[in-house]
């Protein structure tokens, strides 16, 4: 007689085989990592943890990417490759080809055109708040993709309650198909710090403010620089970390060694800026979410914000705040701190306390939830 085993498995694969299919979007892997591809990787990553742990979902899963897309191995999601094109062409001609009927996932704003049976997730709207960022094609061919899809969509996530009024406001999502998830900051636990970037640019001994650049008008790094401008020879020093865009200084360049510019760094040595900064500045004049401010509290820096939305809804009484706008206001908060060794004690207290309320753990749960929704409807 064969063993129980050898009767039971095939019933089980079969079991398996009858549950409804659930496609993940994995074309964000081929992508380069920014705020939606580290939310997508590590949803992702945390939901693979959670099914593999036995959560239920009344599912098979399976991640499908272009050919030659690094995929990572998971403990309970199958990856396939699929197609032979790539990027947006791929999304929406060989994707849809996969997908068929099967419920389709995305972590990013964009699926196939097509395809009615899928969730997308909305991260913000700057494409219709910040237009001159954008080319006007883009612009155009951006709202009509992500509105067409949200309005016909079962679901459709936003990481921010925030976001989720923007998805409606400008793309036409209806509320009532709007679902909210969130963000963490717990892959910065899984890095080791890399303190040697102190040593290379003599900012172990020195008290520095910490800002990450970007050329783009919504992250405001100009207001920095005015900020520090204005304060003169008492500007305390500001380490940048990203890609330097000279423009931003062109009317209010620091003087001396105010501005220390560090250009791309690892998640190890962005970690060691952190630690040992007096404190983090992000004056975005709009976001979804923002994962920095996050980042900087969970290792102990203090956060001076500015007044978007999205960040006030993140950051909640464990920053100091600045209107954008107002590079005077951001002026002030940075003689405040520096000045005050128990301000700064508060607000990485308060800090620490705020980053409990967010975890990529929470994020997948949420994203979870949403799929069953729709698979039980």
């Amino acid at each position: 007689m064969p063993p129980l085993e050898a009767l039971t498995a095939p019933r089980a694969a079969a079991r398996t085989e009858a549950l409804p299919e659930v496609l993940v979007n994995g074309r964000f892997y081929g992508q380069r990592v920014t705020g939606v591809q580290r939310y997508a990787r590590e949803t992702l990553a945390s939901l693979d943890e959670l099914l593999a742990a036995g959560e239920p979902s009344g599912a098979r899963w399976t991640v499908v990417a272009p050919r030659g897309t690094p995929l990572p191995a998971f403990a309970h999601l199958r990856v396939e490759h699929v197609g032979r094109l790539q990027g947006h062409a791929w999304e929406q001609l060989d994707l849809p080809w996969r997908a068929g009927r099967s419920l389709l996932l995305s972590f990013g704003f964009t699926g196939p055109l097509l395809k009615r049976r899928q969730i997308i997730t909305v991260h913000d709207a700057a494409v219709v708040r910040m237009p001159q960022a954008y080319t006007r094609a883009f612009r155009h061919a951006y709202r009509r993709l992500v509105g067409h899809i949200g309005q016909r969509a079962p679901r459709t996530l936003a990481v921010s309650q925030f976001g989720a009024g923007e998805a409606s406001e400008c793309f036409g999502v209806p509320p009532e198909r709007l679902r909210v998830t969130t963000e963490g900051w717990q892959h910065l636990q899984r890095v080791t710090a890399d303190d040697t970037i102190l040593d290379r640019h003599a900012l172990r001994q020195r008290p520095f403010a910490l800002a990450v650049s970007s050329p783009t008008p919504n992250k405001n790094f100009a207001a920095i620089a005015a900020a520090l401008g204005r304060l003169g020879p008492d500007a305390p020093c500001c380490v940048v970390v990203g890609a330097a865009d000279g423009a931003v200084f062109r009317t209010a360049e620091p003087a001396g060694d105010t501005l220390v510019r560090v250009g791309y760094v690892s998640d190890a040595e962005l970690k060691a800026l952190y630690q040992h900064a007096s404190c983090f500045v992000f004056p975005s004049f709009y976001e979804g979410f923002g994962i920095p401010p996050l980042e900087a509290m969970s290792c102990g820096c203090p956060v001076i914000a500015s007044t978007a939305p999205a960040v006030q809804e993140v950051c909640g009484p464990a920053a100091l705040y600045f209107n954008p706008a107002r590079p005077d206001q951001l002026a002030e908060r940075l003689r405040e701190l520096f000045d005050d060794p128990a301000l700064q004690a508060s607000l990485r207290e308060a800090g620490h306390e705020r980053v409990q309320h967010f975890s990529w753990t929470q994020a997948a749960r949420l994203n979870l939830a949403a799929v069953r929704e729709v698979l039980q409807a």
